[in-house]
């Protein structure tokens, strides 16, 4: 299991008892508004989700969402890390930050090592990114870190797909 770390967060593999962070941060407004509405609403289901999603997906793939946390204080603050969707044909860069640690570089920080460790450690050569057409911050994020306006495209509402080649 992956153990990522940069100046001033570590990225490690989600865990059964990050559910109530977890919860917290997938209830936030601008999740519903930007990722979307799970509809999970208890500490228990937040556990199933966190089995069903990431932790499947990285016993299977070998990468998954990782808990972003301050080295100092090993405190969470948000998940970093790559998704294989079933609709994209390469590993999706994923990322949400809860609101209180937006515009300090978290993000930006936490997605460039993510990006070196899909690049060096798993060897991909291509990352995509789906964001909401109305995300700005997220678009300029991934402008920032070399990412191309692909195209647009329908899921459940309209996307914008971005790609990175590492």
């Amino acid at each position: 299991m992956p153990q990522i770390k940069t100046p001033r967060l570590k990225l490690r593999t989600i865990r059964v008892d990050d559910a109530a962070f977890y919860l917290k941060l997938i209830n936030e407004p601008s999740w519903h508004q930007y990722i979307g509405d799970r509809g999970i609403r208890t500490l228990a289901a937040a556990e199933a989700a966190i089995i069903s999603g990431p932790i499947d997906m990285q016993n299977r793939l070998g990468f998954s969402l990782y808990v972003a946390e301050l080295n100092d204080a090993h405190l969470p603050i948000g998940l970093c890390g790559l998704l294989k969707r079933d609709y994209l044909e390469d590993p999706d860069l994923g990322y949400a930050f809860l609101p209180q640690y937006w515009g300090q570089g978290y993000a930006n920080e936490a997605a460039k090592a993510v990006l070196q460790y899909a690049k060096e450690e798993l060897n991909f050569n291509r990352i995509l990114a789906t964001t909401d057409t109305d995300n700005q911050p997220s678009m300029q994020l991934l402008e920032k870190l070399g990412f191309c306006f692909s195209k647009k495209m329908m899921l459940d509402k309209e996307l914008n797909l971005f790609s990175l080649d590492i």
